[in-house]
């Protein structure tokens, strides 16, 4: 390891482990030796490989690559907290993945982690009001990944996002840190009210597969959501819900559901 390198793993530990997972890769199947290099291995910094990333998936004949290039450094530049909660998701999903095992592969391959970066790059354009550019990128994540995710709603920092698709979340729906959610979860409202009309979901929250969560309504720290389930009213703190309409079921059954990702009822 050379000196710039040993630098970089000392101020950037996430993105040590991504640059030596590719040259481990790049070395055991050379035929993606490309696409790794230009992904990861070509960048200096884990911001800049974040916001090329973004950009590839995002261009289209409507706006150019470079053009999207460009707005997504910008954004990682202006607002450190989009790539340092970019990082905490990629050890979310490793931690609570079993299918993922490298660092690398949430921002080569998964496309739940793709999506919410491109939020935060859209989050960071609406509320610097740039918001026809903020609607741009939520077109092409929803075209591009299969999910839709408001600019203006507020997600914390270490989501994951297993499997991703068919997944939305409303204009005022606020997300807490540390929240796990599985495909066709949807954070909407029950009705054409305008204001503030969609869930706040606390910190430590599993949202199962398939689950509704349709109003105004809170979800209070470290709740389960089982799969498939309609939820129109709160839910206090570190319960479990399941049905339609949803009911409370039992206690959480841990202290961090969203990290433990047990989605067994028991009785």
């Amino acid at each position: 390891m050379g000196k710039l390198e040993e630098n970089y793993a000392q101020i950037d530990p996430v993105w040590d482990r991504v640059r030596h997972e590719a040259l481990e890769a790049v070395r055991s199947e050379p035929a993606v030796g490309g696409f790794i290099h230009t992904n990861i291995l070509q960048h200096l910094s884990f911001e800049n490989a974040l916001a090329h990333r973004i950009a590839s998936k995002l261009a289209s004949s409507e706006i150019s690559e470079q053009t999207v290039r460009d707005i997504c450094f910008r954004a990682v530049s202006k607002a450190p907290q989009i790539a340092n909660s970019a990082r905490a998701d990629v050890m979310a999903v490793v931690d609570r993945d079993p299918a993922c095992s490298r660092y690398m592969q949430p921002l080569l391959y998964f496309k739940g982690f793709l999506a919410v970066q491109a939020y935060r790059v859209s989050n960071w354009l609406w509320t610097d009001g740039q918001k026809d550019l903020a609607y741009f990128f939520q077109m092409r994540t929803s075209e591009v990944f299969g999910i839709d995710i408001h600019p203006a709603a507020k997600i914390g920092k270490g989501l994951m996002i297993d499997h991703a698709h068919s997944i939305v979340v409303g204009e005022t729906a606020v997300v807490g840190d540390n929240v796990s959610m599985l495909h066709s979860v949807t954070l909407g409202g029950t009705g054409k009210e305008d204001e503030d009309r969609h869930p706040k979901i606390g910190d430590g929250v599993m949202i199962g597969a398939g689950a509704k969560v349709l109003g105004n309504i809170k979800i209070g720290n470290c709740c389960r959501i089982a799969a498939g389930s309609v939820v129109l009213q709160e839910v206090p703190a570190k319960k479990t819900v399941a049905g339609v309409p949803a009911k409370i079921v039992g206690e959480a059954g841990c202290t961090t559901p969203s990290i433990k990702m047990d989605q067994i009822l028991s009785d």
